[in-house]
């Protein structure tokens, strides 16, 4: 059967459509990138439109140098994307840094006393730090015990319930939330002294010492009060009951009940830190960060110690185990309602030890201070440093708390000290780089060793099961 012409010339054309270069995907993905970029520069755009021209903010954002600007970052960015792809770049350096890796396997650096030697090492850094570089100056001494050490600390707890038990919990700020308030109480700031009420003036007035373990054992039992009623539910409707959680807690702050929080004006005037001890006196100074970064050193150390324990034994084990499948788990023996509860309150009293440290810092609180992008901020930075993984947690927590503080207040060498990054615009950047980090790396900065493996078993096509056999073995009581 013979073609015409017109035939062949019709199938041609067909063809040519069909290559047509704008339905290429390497070229679609190049204008979702544009138009991603064209987006991020109006977002953190300052200027504002007016009565006169209600078009300034696009031209001032697009048709001008910055629209350049922003236009040949998204190329660039578009470029290293499409070299990535084609090149297979994760491989190649995946395969440049295999014999760094292999190094794991050196008997001396598997040597128990070089672990210990290097984590003495860093303690030892991070007690220096405050005497070193940048580190000296007022501002950045304050984001150390103020930011970073609290942060870190509350990050820990989280990652007790999230990591390690698999329980999403959007309410975690709440009880560092209770923490503070408690902190507020006993030190003698709450309730509020009222003439015309005697029983509201404040009946309690001790050392902030005293408030650690009295906070803890408070958020312990608001998370045992939490979890009890909750705790049979999963998923996201676990998270929406930890999310009225949060609310409930934020709008009793509120409305001060019998004058105990005061409502949104709070507490100032918190005292801070007193040490009399054998003749020995000593009152912190809220504006030397100093002794408040070497007492969150410590205390971070003792978490460290102790949840390493824990991760280790066999409530560890059962908290993987429950993370991996609770069905299965509750299957096997575990006691699952237990050890839930057992890591919600752990990690609300882990949130509450944090919430006594930063109200003692700042030595001022009101509901303000307790929003639930917070909640969200901690849960990043577990995220973003390696859900289950200890060191991932701490280094995440710090790296994600530090650089949004660095970039709104640099040291005189960077930038000329002017600020680079609009506090405004801090969540959106922290998003942006979450995003990368599940594209490029989801398992996390420093993952755990246990999620790092179940993730390379997914991208293989290994299903849950292998790993819950092993999650599960010698749990069971």
């Amino acid at each position: 059967m013979t073609t015409s012409i017109s035939e062949l010339s019709a199938q041609v054309r067909r063809l040519r459509k069909h290559d047509a270069w704008y339905k290429n995907p390497v070229w679609g993905r190049l204008v979702v990138i544009e138009a991603l970029v064209m987006v991020l520069s109006i977002l953190t755009n300052e200027t504002q439109g007016s009565p006169n021209d209600y078009t300034l903010l696009f031209k001032d954002s697009w048709f001008c140098a910055r629209g350049v600007q922003f236009l040949v970052g998204g190329a660039i960015i578009w470029v290293l994307a499409e070299v990535w792809r084609a090149r297979g770049l994760s491989k190649i350096a995946a395969q440049a840094t295999a014999p760094v890796k292999g190094l794991r396997n050196n008997a001396v650096l598997r040597n128990p006393w070089t672990k210990r030697g290097s984590l003495l090492v860093l303690v030892v850094v991070a007690v220096l730090l405050p005497t070193m570089g940048m580190f000296t100056l007022p501002y950045f001494q304050s984001v150390l015990a103020g930011q970073i050490g609290v942060y870190v600390l509350a990050a820990l707890g989280l990652n007790v319930v999230v990591g390690w038990a698999g329980l999403l919990d959007l309410g975690y700020i709440a009880f560092f939330a209770i923490g503070a308030y408690t902190t507020a109480i006993l030190s003698g700031k709450l309730p509020v002294g009222d003439d015309g009420n005697p029983e509201l003036h404040p009946p309690i007035h001790l050392n902030l010492f005293f408030a650690f373990p009295i906070a803890v054992v408070l958020t312990m039992v608001a998370g045992l009060i939490l979890g009890a009623p909750t705790l049979r539910l999963r998923g996201d409707y676990l998270a929406i009951v930890t999310l009225g959680f949060h609310e409930i807690v934020l709008n009793v702050a509120n409305n001060d009940p019998k004058g105990l929080t005061n409502g949104s004006l709070g507490a100032t005037g918190i005292s801070t830190f007193r040490f009399n001890l054998f003749g020995v006196h000593y009152d912190w100074n809220p504006t030397d960060s100093k002794p408040y970064w070497y007492l969150a050193i410590g205390i971070i150390i003792l978490v460290v110690f102790a949840f390493r324990r824990l991760e280790h034994s066999k409530v560890g084990r059962s908290w993987t185990a429950i993370r991996e499948d609770e069905v299965a788990a509750a299957a096997s023996g575990v006691p699952t309602v237990k050890y839930k509860l057992m890591a919600f309150a752990i990690g609300a009293s882990t949130s509450g030890f944090a919430g006594v440290l930063a109200t003692a810092k700042i030595t001022a609180i009101t509901p303000q201070n307790f929003p639930l992008t917070l909640s969200i901020f901690v849960l990043a930075y577990v995220i973003f440093g390696g859900m289950g993984s200890l060191t991932g947690v701490i280094v995440g927590a710090s790296l994600m708390t530090f650089l949004p503080a660095f970039l709104q207040g640099p040291p005189s060498w960077f930038n000329s000290g002017k600020p680079v990054v609009d506090p405004k615009d801090v969540p959106m950047w922290i998003g942006a780089v979450l995003l990368t980090m599940m594209i490029f790396r989801p398992q996390g900065l420093i993952p755990s060793k246990r999620r790092a493996q179940e993730l390379t078993q997914a991208e293989h096509g290994v299903g849950d099961a292998d790993a819950m056999t092993e999650s599960v073995e010698g749990v069971a009581p």
